[in-house]
């Protein structure tokens, strides 16, 4: 019996956490907003591999032009550290191909959101991207 009981706990002793807490998840909140990517207003979404930043979501949103008719829409909260402060807000770097949290030291690939170096396995909160041509939809 004593054998039984080692084995059904065997799996929360080794699969606990140790030191920092890391979020599954971060909250879902309502975004939706429309903006039109080819005006002058949106400047740095007018090329390919540009990217701005926009409010809403739980810390803001990163809009990145991959080409043509693609967009990717990342909440700017580091799914590590989202809670503890504005320091945890998420940034493109200077060669516009990784997003960092420049508090925890976490990068992530600006194609996908996956984590690419730091304390981090999870990837970023993603939202929904609509294209038609003229205006983007970008919605969860």
């Amino acid at each position: 019996m004593k054998k039984l009981i080692f084995l059904l706990f065997l799996p929360l002793i080794l699969f606990s956490c140790n030191g920092r807490y890391e979020h599954e998840t971060i909250p879902n909140v309502d975004l939706r907003f429309t903006i039109y990517p080819n005006s002058v207003t949106y400047a740095e979404l007018n090329h390919y591999g540009g990217y701005q930043y926009f409010t809403g979501g739980v810390a803001g949103v990163i809009v990145y032009r991959l080409n043509e008719d693609t967009f990717f829409a990342y909440d700017r909260a580091c799914p590590y550290d989202w809670d503890q402060s504005v320091d945890s807000w998420l940034w493109v770097d200077d060669s516009g191909l990784l997003i960092v949290d420049y508090h925890c030291g976490a990068k992530f690939s600006i194609l996908d959101g996956s984590p690419v170096e730091g304390p981090t396995s999870l990837s970023l909160k993603h939202y929904k991207c609509r294209y038609d041509g003229a205006s983007l939809l970008v919605y969860n």
